[in-house]
């Protein structure tokens, strides 16, 4: 039987969601917690890879498991778990359901925190600077223009393609911090980052809005902006089509 596992965590002390030779990762703590607990070698699969440092509010994995899972489930991983790791909810799927390739689009939040906040230093990106908001939105309505990211993917991949189907890009403020979202149905490695990074030049008035057809153009990462820390960047939603979850009778 397969099984999708939605979780949540905070990725300060983890090198990112996938297994690593020498690095602790959260699919390596979430592994070794199933099969402690049903008593079997457990392999999971991750909708995606979060790099260092990077958080999840959702998440999702697959696993197989040959029984069915107790009620208490959830509730023994989270007791298992350490605190910066959370079980949300476990349910069985149909046997050929991916977490990975059945995904229809993830969504990102980056948090830029736009005043000296002593809570959230972990969790934003401290940057008391006058950013000119609605210039940044328009350079949005640009990127979802286009379909080739490679300017902002790490040039070191090994992807087949550098399209993604850009659905949402938007900066929005809240409180004492600027939101920026962004969904597309995938995204190359630091794509994300290096967006926000080009994004906050054009705010800051370093870059003309109109370079950046010229930098998106160019499929040269080093014409993209800088790379911003990790500790701001979240993946906030997986959406995957409701045909993926098994009917019980």
């Amino acid at each position: 039987m397969r099984f999708f596992i939605e979780l949540s965590y905070n990725g300060k002390v983890y090198h990112g969601w996938q297994n690593q030779p020498d690095a602790i990762s959260v699919q390596e703590v979430l592994e070794n917690t199933l099969s402690t607990i049903l008593k079997q070698d457990i392999a999971v699969v991750g909708a995606g890879r979060t790099d260092t440092g990077v958080h999840a509010s959702q998440m999702f994995a697959h696993f197989d498991f040959d029984k069915k899972l107790s009620e208490q489930i959830v509730f023994k991983l989270n007791s298992f778990l350490p605190k910066d790791i959370a079980i949300t909810a476990i349910f069985e799927v149909k046997e050929d359901a991916h977490a990975r390739f059945n995904a229809l689009s993830r969504t990102y939040h980056y948090k830029i925190s736009t005043s000296k906040n002593v809570f959230n230093s972990d969790f934003a990106y401290a940057l008391q600077k006058s950013l000119d908001v609605e210039l940044m939105n328009k350079a949005c309505e640009i990127l979802l223009q286009y379909k080739d990211f490679q300017c902002f993917s790490k040039v070191k991949t090994d992807v087949n393609t550098y399209y993604c189907k850009l659905i949402k890009a938007q900066w929005e403020v809240e409180n004492d911090e600027l939101v920026f979202t962004i969904t597309a149905d995938r995204f190359l490695r630091n794509m994300v980052r290096a967006i926000v990074g080009t994004l906050i030049n054009i705010g800051l008035g370093k870059l003309e809005l109109e370079k950046l057809h010229d930098i998106l153009k160019s499929k040269d990462r080093g014409e993209a902006g800088f790379s911003v820390p990790a500790h701001g960047l979240y993946l906030v939603n997986v959406g995957y089509p409701e045909s993926i979850k098994k009917v019980i009778n």
